[in-house]
C-alpha cells in the first residue's frame, strides 16, 4: 500500500512535552511519506499521546477512544505516553498497541509494519535513555524539549512512575535542535521538560548554562521557559533574564498551596516563603515580567482555614494568573489513600474562588501595562476576522486579520481592552 494513501490523526492531550514528542512522531511519519493531521475526524491509524495527571485528562483519552470506535470502526489505534504507561491493563482490549513513554516513538515503527502487513512484536522497555524532540508545525513558536522524568516524587503525582527518573538532553543536541528551528523561519522556543529546572548533562552543565548557549544563536528571537520550579529558578538565572532581551519575562512557577502544611503533605520542596520571595525578587528586578502559578485545590484534609490561608497568600502575592485545578486522585499515590479526602462540591467551590481571584489579577496585570509600547510575535491562526499575538510578558493581543502579519514581531501601543481581556489593536 502506498503510504501517501494512509491518513494518520495524531490525538495529543496534557502538558506542551507531550506536544513537543507528538511532533516527533509526526516529524518521523511525514519524512516516510504519510500523510498525518491532528484535527480530521477520520483516518486509517490513530495515534493517542496520553497524559494521566488529571481524571479529566483519563476521561478525554476514553471520550476519544469510543469516539474513534463509533466513527472509524475499521482504523487502527497506538496509545502512546503516561496513561498508556501507567493503565495498560485496562485498554489493551480496546486497542492495537500500547507504548510508554521509554518507547514510545516505536509507534512509528509499528504503523510501517502493519502498514506494510508484517508480524509486529515489540517488547517494552525500561531503557531511561533521553530522546529529543521539537515541534515545527505551528510556524511562529517551537515547543523544544530538553528534559524529561522526575526525581521529585510529589505525594499526588504519577509523572515520575509514568516516566521514570530525571534525564536531560546534552547542550550541544539542544543548540542543534534549536538551530534548526530558526532555519525554519521559527521565532520562539518554548524550552519544556517534566521540570526543566532540573536540567543537568553528564558534564555538569546546568539550566542556566543552557540558557547563556541558546542566546548566542543568530536568529533566535524568543527563549520562553514553560515551567520551572521555584526552588530551581536561582537568582542567576532571573539576572539572565534581566540582561538578556531574548529570554522573555515571564515565569510560570508551580506553587500548587499557599499553606505550608499542605506543602508538606504534598512532599513539595519548598515552603511558600520561598515562592513569595522568587516572586518579589522577579518583580523588583522586572515589573512588567508576568507570573502564573499552579494550584491545586482540594488535597487531603485540606480544611477551611487551610484553603482560607492559602487564598489569602495568594491573594497578596504579587502573581498575574493562576491555573487552578481540583485535585485528582491518581492511582498508585501515597495522596489517593490519604484520609479526608474531599467533596467534589467543595473542590468546585473552592477552584471557583481560585478562578475569579486569578481573573482579577490578570486583569490587573493588563491594566497595568495599557498604554505601553510591546513587540507583539503575531501567530497564524484566524478567528472571527483576528489575528491574534502575545508580548513578551505574555499579553494577548489581536488586530484585524492581515496574513502579511504571521509570524511577524511588531511593536503595538496596548490601549483598548475587551471583555475577554484582550487588547484589540485598531491600527498597525
Amino acid at each position: 500500500m502506498n503510504t501517501q494513501d494512509i491518513h494518520i490523526i495524531i490525538k495529543t492531550l496534557g502538558c506542551k512535552l507531550n506536544f513537543s514528542e507528538s511532533a516527533a512522531i509526526e516529524q518521523k511519519l511525514t519524512a516516510k511519506g504519510y500523510c498525518v493531521s491532528h484535527d480530521q475526524e477520520f483516518g486509517d491509524i490513530f495515534i493517542i499521546n496520553t497524559c494521566a495527571v488529571t481524571s479529566m485528562a483519563e476521561k478525554k483519552c476514553k471520550q476519544i477512544l469510543n469516539h474513534i470506535k463509533i466513527n472509524n470502526s475499521h482504523a487502527k489505534i497506538a496509545l502512546v505516553g503516561c496513561f498508556g504507561a501507567l493503565e495498560q491493563a485496562k485498554f489493551c482490549q480496546h486497542v492495537d498497541v500500547i507504548f510508554g513513554n521509554k518507547n514510545k516513538m516505536q509507534v512509528v515503527d509499528w504503523v510501517e509494519k502493519i502498514t506494510q502487513n508484517q508480524a509486529v512484536v515489540f517488547e517494552q522497555t525500561n531503557d531511561n535513555t533521553f530522546f529529543s524532540s521539537y515541534s515545527i508545525h505551528e510556524r511562529t513558536r517551537s515547543f523544544l524539549k530538553i528534559q524529561d522524568g522526575c526525581n521529585y516524587h510529589c505525594s499526588y503525582c504519577t509523572v515520575c512512575i509514568a516516566r521514570g527518573e530525571s534525564r536531560s538532553d546534552t547542550i550541544e543536541n539542544v543548540l542543534n535542535n534549536a538551530k534548526d528551528i530558526v532555519n525554519h523561519n521559527i521565532k520562539e522556543i518554548v524550552l519544556t521538560g517534566v521540570n526543566v529546572g532540573d536540567f543537568h548533562t553528564a558534564k555538569n552543565e546546568y539550566f542556566v548554562d543552557l540558557l547563556k548557549q541558546l542566546i548566542k544563536i543568530e536568529g533566535l528571537q524568543r527563549i520562553r521557559i514553560s515551567s520551572i520550579e521555584p526552588n530551581l529558578l536561582t537568582d542567576e538565572i532571573i539576572q539572565l533574564c534581566v540582561n538578556e532581551e531574548k529570554i522573555v519575562p515571564h515565569f510560570h512557577i508551580p506553587l500548587q498551596s499557599g499553606n505550608n502544611r499542605i506543602l508538606k503533605l504534598m512532599r513539595r520542596r519548598y515552603p511558600r516563603e520561598l515562592f513569595a520571595q522568587k516572586v518579589e525578587y522577579i518583580k523588583a528586578q522586572i515589573p512588567h515580567a508576568c507570573i502564573a502559578a499552579d494550584v491545586i485545590v482540594g488535597f487531603p484534609s485540606e480544611t477551611d482555614t487551610d484553603f482560607e490561608d492559602s487564598y489569602q497568600f495568594i491573594q497578596q502575592c504579587d502573581i498575574n494568573m493562576l491555573h487552578v485545578f481540583p485535585f485528582s486522585a491518581r492511582p498508585n499515590t501515597p495522596a489517593a489513600e490519604m484520609d479526608n479526602q474531599i467533596s467534589s462540591p467543595t473542590k468546585k467551590q473552592r477552584s471557583l474562588q481560585l478562578i475569579q481571584l486569578s481573573e482579577q489579577k490578570k486583569h490587573a496585570f493588563y491594566i497595568e501595562n495599557q498604554g505601553k509600547i510591546y513587540p507583539v510575535l503575531f501567530e497564524h491562526k484566524q478567528d472571527k476576522g483576528f489575528i491574534f499575538g502575545f508580548t513578551p510578558n505574555y499579553i494577548k493581543v489581536k488586530t484585524k486579520y492581515n496574513e502579511s502579519l504571521i509570524n511577524q514581531i511588531v511593536d503595538v501601543k496596548l490601549e483598548e481592552l475587551d471583555k475577554q481581556f484582550i487588547f484589540h489593536i485598531k491600527n498597525i
